[in-house]
């Protein structure tokens, strides 16, 4: 079998776009996690100010409710993810090698 020089070279750069490298700014795993991390950042400040607010009186027991509701809920999501993660990387462990 002949491999002709210039149909190597053909095929190479058709494959070599798929193989480049995306640009720092691409929503990749990392990017969405880092939202997320961020994200659930933000909902904790955001009940930790109402609860404050609550105290001082600035704020109604129903929205002091619904932050504590929303905070509730993200720190059951991240415990659910974390759990998740943890259970993989025993899988992984209990894989042979």
């Amino acid at each position: 079998m002949e491999i002709r020089s210039a149909a190597a070279a053909f095929n190479y750069g058709a494959a070599r776009p798929a193989t480049a490298p995306r640009p720092k700014d691409a929503d990749g795993p990392g990017q969405a996690m880092a939202k997320a991390a961020t994200s659930f950042a933000e909902t904790l400040q955001r009940g930790e100010d109402t609860a404050r607010a609550a105290m001082t009186g600035g704020v109604d027991a129903h929205a002091l409710v619904r932050a504590l509701s929303e905070t509730q809920l993200a720190v059951e999501t991240v415990v659910t993810v974390r759990d998740r993660v943890v259970e993989a990387y025993q899988e992984i462990l209990r894989m042979p090698v």
